[in-house]
């Protein structure tokens, strides 16, 4: 099979993704394996290559929202999975068995492994996953159309509801990118207004389309205090700028799994019971709770499409943010 394989971590500008042929995987117990049709462009995919996350394996294939259809499944799983189309998340799978797992927090559990990361993801041809933590897909959802939902879509969803916003609340989000876009339409639908600050002006632009009520920079006072808030951009400095436009009883999501250092917050403007909290990885539930809102509510990516030997060019783009909404590896149409 083809796969774009990283066998050194780089800057994505030395292009350290290679085209290689590879062997056709073969499911494990209580896996299955995907022809693989779509695979999304995820930021943490480029923190994995750059280096910003310490690799835990090399060579790696990464790809971690991945749409595909099963084609073979290994032992103790039912045949009824092939034929099946299903997307696999950023979770491969957790043990079940630690305080975390047993207490509904599958999220932190201490042992658990990754897909294109721990194990290799979704820029082939084929991938394995664990069965049960792939997600079957609806009817009706386009392969393009869901691909980014399985992280960035997902992330953003669990990062909306730890930030408590709720209907009629003014949610600010920080960033617009794969992730935003995604969750500006869920929170639209559940009835939140929101603020976007962003640096892009096409970005800008972009989140008033999709109903954002104000627009600006992170330096920009919005016209009301923010009742919650994601800050999805990996800027540190961010964080304190954003506590400035919060109301009292606050709380601010940290989206991203890697971030720069926060600057020194000054305490006045924290005090108010504000909270700023780390969202980790997702559950199953979140997964599948987001696949099924996102139906209802009609929700549409837009996405930038790129084939499987053009990996490095739509890392590269998204990373500069020449790119509005969602990249997309197109492996088998």
């Amino acid at each position: 099979m083809r796969a774009m394989v990283l066998d050194k971590q780089a800057p994505i500008d030395d292009a350290p993704l290679v085209l290689r042929d590879m062997p056709v995987p073969e499911p494990g117990a209580g896996e299955v394996r995907l022809r693989v049709r779509a695979c999304g462009i995820c930021r943490t995919d480029l923190h994995i290559i750059e280096g910003d996350l310490e690799a835990r394996r090399l060579p790696l294939i990464p790809g971690h929202q991945i749409v595909g259809v099963v084609d073979e499944v290994g032992e103790s799983v039912d045949e009824t999975w092939r034929g099946r189309r299903v997307g696999v998340p950023w979770v491969h799978r957790t043990c079940g068995a630690c305080r975390f797992c047993k207490s509904g927090r599958e999220n932190l559990c201490e042992n658990i492994r990754f897909t294109g990361y721990d194990v290799h993801g979704g820029y082939a041809e084929y991938a394995c996953a664990a069965a049960d933590f792939v997600v079957p897909l609806p009817k009706g959802a386009g392969d393009l159309d869901v691909a980014p939902l399985l992280c960035a879509g997902v992330i953003g969803y669990r990062a909306l509801k730890l930030s408590g916003a709720a209907k009629g609340d003014v949610l600010g989000m920080v960033g617009f990118g794969a992730s935003a876009h995604v969750t500006i339409q869920v929170a639209r639908h559940l009835g939140i207004e929101v603020h976007a600050a962003t640096r892009a002006e096409s970005h800008r632009r972009y989140a008033e389309v999709l109903g954002a009520s104000w627009t600006g920079s992170i330096d920009d006072a919005p016209p009301a205090p923010w009742n919650a808030a994601i800050i999805f951009a990996p800027a540190g400095s961010t964080v304190p700028k954003a506590l400035r436009h919060m109301d009292k009883g606050a709380t601010i999501a940290l989206a991203g799994i890697h971030m720069s250092p926060i600057p020194e917050i000054n305490y006045d403007d924290l005090w108010g019971e504000r909270v700023i909290r780390s969202v980790a990885n997702m559950t199953r539930d979140d997964a599948r709770e987001l696949i099924e809102i996102a139906h209802e509510a009609k929700v549409r990516t837009k996405v930038n499409t790129y084939s499987l030997d053009e990996a490095n060019r739509g890392l590269a783009e998204m990373k500069s943010s020449a790119i509005d909404g969602a990249a997309v590896l197109v492996v088998d149409e």
